[in-house]
């Protein structure tokens, strides 16, 4: 009888291992709360690839310490292809160098699938000041001691980041103010209760068309198409920023031991659920810009911007414990 049970068992085993990949739905954890870009991002992207691949694609948040509660999730689930979290250049590039403690590795812990999104900070003031260029809020800064600030949505975020570089290349007095979260801190600009801060393109955008705050520079290597008339911080009168800033960006990822033919799969599918028209429409509508890789090229990525943010957070002396 034993043995009748271990041959009925083991044909079940194989017959769900023969199975083609997906057979039941996908997990997709977004390391944010609901209703911001990467999640509005996700659940677009997911729907497309669940077309593409005949199986559901559920989202589930789990925010929280800088997008490391959910990559340590990730990390954590079964490397069976039927989990995949969003990742961004702050869940792998920047909270190794700030947190004491990180609960996943950055590269051992994780199988790149694709890069998804690229996108720009821009550098943003109160449009009452007399501040039009880089080199003004450096000398405005100067003039006044004690007066610029600049906002963040915590410490350790990307725009602290960006703020603490400025200061550091520039030496001009400034004072950080962190708030849970950037939207409140581009509130205080907009108020005046702020000079400055960096932010991400699609949420600032609208307040820079309206008149609301005035872009000044955007902290990248090439100016944004949706805003071209923004120079870049070098052409704005700051340099050396070049050397350490870059481009954020979104990407997909599995855990480390998931196969790579189901990789290979997944990247295929999501490339081309990231490049079909509709997700063209909406990256663009959100002032993202889509950039899509091999599995090896997003593990080069995050090699190279690991070193870069290492030199950011080290200028800054944030550290998150």
């Amino acid at each position: 009888m034993r043995s009748v049970l271990a041959i009925v068992a083991a044909t079940l085993a194989f017959s769900a291992l023969a199975q083609p990949y997906p057979s039941k739905p996908i997990k997709w954890i977004v390391p944010f709360p609901p209703g911001g870009p990467t999640d509005t991002f996700s659940r677009a992207a997911a729907q497309k690839l669940a077309e593409l691949v005949g199986q559901s694609v559920v989202i589930e948040n789990r925010a929280g310490a800088g997008a490391a509660i959910g990559m340590e999730l990730l990390a954590k689930s079964p490397p069976d292809g039927y989990t995949v979290g969003l990742s961004t250049t702050g869940s792998h590039t920047i909270n190794p160098h700030l947190y004491a403690k990180l609960a996943y590795d950055p590269v051992k812990d994780f199988a790149p699938i694709t890069l998804a999104i690229s996108y720009v900070n821009v550098l943003v003031v109160n449009p009452s000041l007399p501040i039009h260029t880089g080199a003004d809020l450096i000398a405005w800064a100067r003039a006044n001691p004690g007066k610029a600030t600049f906002g963040s949505a915590g410490n350790g975020s990307s725009n602290h980041l960006f703020g603490e570089v400025l200061r550091t290349l520039t030496g001009a007095p400034m004072q950080h103010v962190p708030y849970k979260g950037s939207a409140p801190a581009l509130t205080d600009v907009i108020a005046g209760n702020l000079t400055f801060m960096f932010d991400i393109l699609n949420a600032s955008g609208p307040q820079i068309r309206a008149g609301r705050v005035r872009g000044i520079a955007v902290a990248s290597a090439k100016r944004t198409p949706y805003l071209p008339e923004i120079p870049t911080l070098a052409e704005s009168g700051i340099k050396g920023f070049e050397e350490v800033g870059s481009d954020l960006w979104f990407g997909i990822m599995a855990p480390a031991g998931t196969p790579k033919t189901i990789v290979d799969k997944l990247n295929g599918s999501l490339i081309g659920a990231l490049r079909s028209a509709d997700m063209r429409e909406r990256v663009r509508a959100q002032s993202l810009d889509l950039w899509t890789s091999t599995p090896e090229e997003f593990a080069a990525v995050i090699k190279a911007d690991l070193a870069r943010w290492g030199k950011m957070v080290k200028a800054s002396g944030a550290r998150v414990d």
